[in-house]
């Protein structure tokens, strides 16, 4: 009987000291952002989520997205938290209000996530055949803390990350949005 007794109180102790440890890992604080089909009428249905959190090389946002063209995205954090569309030269323009890309510095440099210019350019999102993007990305240049207050956008084309031959990477509309709170 003792030696029994000494088991279970072993294993008491081990499964004490297990949850004992696991109770001290620090929670990991993830952002979760709904985003929305947008148009230059309106804020559509939301066509998916991004999910964030920090690591020690920057933010990796997670999407789960759907109803996109197959292909590659723009993808950027933008300055305002405001999805709504707004007027650009007498024409309406999707998610107009978001503002310009994120750019605390005032670099003014479209260059891409690796460089020294805008903090809001991220790696483009690929949407495969179905039109789902799930791949995660890493934003290098921010931290969790950077993206509150602000809306992540997704253009129709891609981003070559240069102003040539088109401006901000001629990614071109704006068709989907979300704020961060």
């Amino acid at each position: 009987m003792k030696i029994i007794s000494l088991s279970l109180m072993g294993s008491l102790f081990g499964l004490l000291l297990g949850a004992s440890a696991f109770a001290a890992q620090p929670v990991r604080e993830t952002i979760t952002v709904t985003i929305f089909a947008v148009s230059a009428d309106s804020i559509g249905a939301p066509i998916g989520t991004l999910t964030m959190h920090d690591t020690v090389r920057g933010v990796v946002i997670k999407p789960k997205l759907k109803n996109l063209s197959p292909g590659v995205h723009g993808f950027h954090l933008h300055e305002n938290p405001d999805c709504s569309a707004g007027v650009q030269d007498d024409t309406m323009v999707a998610a107009h209000n978001a503002g310009g890309h994120y750019d605390p510095d005032i670099t003014g440099m479209h260059h891409g996530p690796n460089s020294d210019g805008h903090r809001g350019d991220l790696p483009v999102l690929k949407a495969n055949a179905a039109g789902l993007a799930n791949d995660p990305v890493l934003a290098p240049q921010l931290k969790l803390e950077d993206v509150k207050g602000h809306a992540f956008v997704i253009h129709a084309g891609g981003d070559n990350y240069s102003d040539d031959p088109l401006a901000l990477g001629g990614g071109g509309a704006r068709i989907a949005c979300g704020v961060v709170n």
